[in-house]
């Protein structure tokens, strides 16, 4: 049952909002407060789906007391009580995060359909919030070896600012997963991550991929269509393999950094983006550079921030616990009871080595808890876990 707050220091429209709201077919549960002080005190100690709130009243105004609840719950959605010669304030109240407010004496109809549109604006707020968590949970980085505490420190100095960033690392360690938590972790976490496999597509089409193009700019571009510098706007653009981007396209990108300008393909219109870039790659650019595939002033401009992944070779202490995580999404992935490794299977496992990385791991994991017994045993790591 929602819970809801009445602020109001007139008894008599007091008495009423409670009246109209707690017998409403959805049956509210409503509480008062007689004055701003003590709606906050009541704020602090309570928790509530909605708070109506007057803006004139003595000791603390609605004003100060939407400001300071902010503080202290951020999520509750405010509706406003404006007298007559209050609308002015009311409106300001809204730039402060109101939700609404409702004019005395109050609408009946106005009022419930008012508080119904707060309360499920409130669901979807706490839904949205549910699933970002949920989301960056996917991204979590497991491990508790310094080699990724350095990198989980970096990554928390880093993410809030709008420093480019350069990851490398082989196949497999987690150079995507190093992005995504960059990405969650800053003030564009809102904004779309968008995210480009350099190597995957052909050199003829990626500066199409990456900056749109116009109709007819070749033979089958038959509409214009926006690229991914555009579709990341105020977000976060991620260029995994970047060392296998073709020198054109990497002039375009080079641009793009230099001026937050693009251009799409067939036209030379310019097109403001404000883009915070990542990029990724397992090769050695800077031997790259010498041998003429890879511009070094791109290099420069890319590698502000230096973030090296690495294999799970030289991580080995991570994984009883890496074993543990993807042992846990697997079972419920597959709908299987919960397997447990024996003390053994992962002595073996973490003396493996491990060239396809934690990419490898996780298969061979999935591999066991299919084929080994309730718990993985060394004779199933022996059976099912070789190269």
């Amino acid at each position: 049952m929602p819970k809801i707050l009445v602020i109001e220091d007139e008894a008599a429209i007091r008495r009423v909002l409670v009246k109209i709201l707690s017998e409403e077919n959805d049956a509210y549960s409503v509480e008062e407060a007689e004055d701003g002080l003590k709606g906050i005190e009541t704020i602090k100690n309570n928790d509530y789906d909605l708070v109506l709130c007057d803006i004139k009243m003595p000791k603390m105004d609605g004003v100060e007391v939407l400001e300071a609840a902010r503080k202290i719950k951020p999520e509750i959605p405010f509706i406003m009580i404006s007298g007559h010669g209050d609308l002015d304030t009311a409106v300001n109240t809204m730039r402060l995060g109101a939700f609404d407010y409702i004019s005395k004496p109050p609408d009946l109809n106005r009022l419930l359909t008012t508080v119904r549109n707060a309360l499920d604006r409130k669901v979807l707020v706490v839904e949205n919030k549910n699933l970002k968590k949920k989301v960056s949970k996917n991204y979590e980085m497991i491990g508790e070896s310094s080699e990724i505490a350095i990198i989980k420190d970096m990554i928390e100095k880093v993410a809030p600012t709008d420093a480019r960033v350069l990851i490398t690392g082989s196949n497999g360690t987690g150079k995507e997963l190093v992005a995504h938590w960059l990405h969650e972790k800053s003030a564009r976490s809102s904004a779309p991550f968008i995210e480009v496999n350099c190597a995957a597509i052909p050199s003829e089409l990626i500066e199409s991929e990456l900056f749109g193009h116009v109709k007819g700019a070749f033979t089958s571009a038959v509409k214009d269509r926006a690229g991914k510098f555009e579709a990341a706007n105020k977000g976060t653009i991620f260029l995994d393999e970047i060392g296998d981007m073709s020198l054109s396209a990497q002039a375009k990108v080079l641009r793009a950094l230099q001026e937050s300008k693009i251009s799409r393909v067939g036209t030379d219109k310019d097109i403001k983006v404000d883009v915070r870039v990542i990029a990724a790659t397992n090769k050695d650019l800077k031997k790259e550079i010498e041998a003429g595939n890879f511009r070094e002033d791109l290099y420069h401009r890319l590698a502000v921030i230096l973030i090296q992944v690495p294999s799970l070779n030289d991580r080995r202490d991570d994984i009883p616990l890496l074993i543990e995580h993807f042992s846990k999404k697997i079972v419920a992935e597959q709908g299987m009871a919960g397997k447990t490794f024996s003390d053994m299977a992962i002595k073996m496992l973490k003396a493996y080595d491990w060239t396809g990385n934690i990419r490898e791991l996780r298969n061979v994991v999935e591999r066991l808890i299919i084929l080994g017994g309730q718990e993985v045993s060394a004779d199933d790591v022996k059976l099912f876990a070789s190269k």
